[in-house]
């Protein structure tokens, strides 16, 4: 369908209005996958639903009692190993028929889940639903953040994936890199001027990224044979490090499960309880705790781009780690306080593990929320955006599905203890992020190559080098600056940025 023809809002809207609009449609999605968070941490302790899912029952003090808690958690859990596989699905999609129409896929996929679970009459269909709804959203995880990024300029990508995270709007219809990709040039070339601008300054400048598009598309032609998900994470890319930028988003991902945000999520409830709250009551402050969370990644909007990736990670994995091992300890003392009848103790040691946890979520919400989507969605190479995205969902998948099948256990068995263990992974997650993972922020899409082209994995050559390419070659930072790529995946020879468009072509 030509994006020129019937009704766009594109047709309507340009420049940051229509990135606005883009990123509303990409939020929707964004919206329902942490909404199943959510709606599983209340319907977890649902009468109903444990006495139909026969995971256990409800005492007469209205709390419930679970006596089969690997079942509760495969239950949330298996939702996940669907995402994984999803996600995979989506990025190959994606690639084929373009960014939209995965888009509306796995929105379709993700409602006949959604349907089932509504319906489900025990443990059984439940699974097989959460299995089919967790399909739909990877599909959907693994395609909206690469286009939201595709479509915003690098000054500013990091604000935009951080708004989708807060909004839930509209829609529209564009994806110029896609396009360029299957041929469809005038109609990139239109949206890019929709996007940029069509007049002035504005055109020359979506003209010349345009320009860089096709060129970088056709080098991916070239290499087609290597941009499958197996090349990418076991192939060998040359100087592009491909395999190592899929265990990176991979790793990212799973820790960010791990710094405590899957278990607070889904059974908030029964960590409120293990403070000391009534069942009725960890319901409606899991749900106060919610909000607070949707709110906090308001700060992220207005900080990411200002800070970078590895800043907003760090003060977030301090302040979460903070938060985790002083909720556990409230927990404990407000559990001793209980069991030697010191009513008035355990409720204000209830109270302060709770604004613990709130502090928690807060703090999530603003740094380890956003970084782990952003950061898939950046690095990789146009050829392999999607697909690399998807890698990214994977990571999530395995993180959050290992973690909600194994809470209840923890729960169970070692009660708030679990806590400090998310504590410690908080810990832990400040040296990996220092090692390991180069900055993105205020770099092209394209110019990632450069930066990943060191031969170690350490961030400091990675930075190094990077600062090296950059003196010796300035036109090539020129070019990469306007979404040009600049690294052969082979010889690690670079590009030149100053020549004509003919001769990019063929140096490509």
């Amino acid at each position: 369908m030509d994006q020129r023809s019937g009704f766009r809002v594109a047709a309507k809207l340009e420049k940051r209005s229509l990135l606005i609009a883009i990123n509303c449609v990409a939020a929707l999605s964004i919206f329902f996958f942490g909404y199943d968070q959510g709606m599983m941490g209340g319907v977890n302790n649902a009468r109903d639903y444990i006495d139909l899912m026969g995971f256990g029952y409800v005492n007469d003090a209205g709390d419930p009692v679970v006596t089969d808690s690997l079942l509760q958690g495969g239950i949330v859990s298996v939702y996940y190993l669907g995402t994984l596989m999803g996600c995979l699905v989506g990025g190959w999609i994606g690639d084929k028929i373009g960014r939209i129409k995965t888009i509306a896929f796995g929105a379709a996929w993700a409602i006949f889940g959604a349907v089932l679970q509504c319906s489900a009459q025990n443990h059984s269909w439940m699974i097989c639903a959460r299995l089919i709804n967790g399909w739909g959203t990877g599909a959907l995880n693994a395609i909206v953040p690469v286009w939201a990024t595709e479509t915003a300029e690098h000054t500013s990508r990091g604000q935009f994936i951080a708004i989708e995270f807060t909004l839930n709007i509209f829609g529209v219809v564009v994806s110029p890199r896609w396009l360029a990709k299957v041929g469809r040039d005038e109609e990139a070339r239109y949206i890019l001027q929709r996007l940029r601008g069509s007049e002035g300054e504005d055109a020359i400048k979506a003209e010349n990224e345009y320009q860089d598009i096709r060129n970088v598309v056709i080098h991916e032609r070239k290499t087609a044979q290597s941009n499958t998900y197996w090349h990418m994470a076991f192939g060998n890319s040359g100087k592009l490090h491909t395999a190592r930028r899929v265990q990176l988003v991979i790793w990212l991902q799973i820790v960010q499960e791990w710094v405590g945000i899957a278990g607070v999520t889904v059974y908030a409830p029964t960590i409120f309880r293990i403070a000391g709250f009534s069942s009725e009551k960890s319901q409606w402050i899991s749900g106060l705790n919610n909000i607070f969370y949707m709110f906090s990644t308001l700060i992220c909007v207005f900080t990411l781009d200002r800070i970078g990736r590895r800043w907003t990670l760090y003060w977030g994995s301090v302040g979460q780690g903070i938060a985790m091992f002083l909720a556990g300890g409230m927990s404990a003392a407000g559990i001793a306080a209980t069991a030697s009848g010191n009513t008035q103790a355990a409720s204000a040691y209830g109270a302060a593990a709770a604004s613990f946890v709130f502090m928690f979520t807060f703090v999530f919400g603003a740094t380890w929320l956003t970084v782990p989507w952003l950061y898939p969605a950046e690095i990789f190479p146009l050829e392999v955006r999607a697909k690399g995205n998807a890698w990214g969902v994977v990571g999530w998948s395995i993180g959050n599905g290992w973690l909600t099948l194994l809470c209840p256990v923890m729960f169970n068995a070692i009660s708030e203890k679990t806590l400090y263990i998310f504590g410690a992974c908080n810990i832990l997650s400040i040296p990996m992020v220092y090692c390991l993972y180069p900055e993105s922020n205020q770099r092209t899409l394209e110019e990632m190559d450069l930066l990943f082209a060191a031969d170690t994995p350490w961030v400091w050559d990675a930075e190094r080098n990077f600062e090296r390419l950059k003196l010796e070659n300035p036109d090539l930072v020129a070019a990469a600056s306007r979404g040009n790529s600049v690294v052969d995946a082979e010889s690690g020879l670079k590009r030149g940025g100053s020549i004509g468009n003919d001769e990019k072509s063929e140096s490509l």
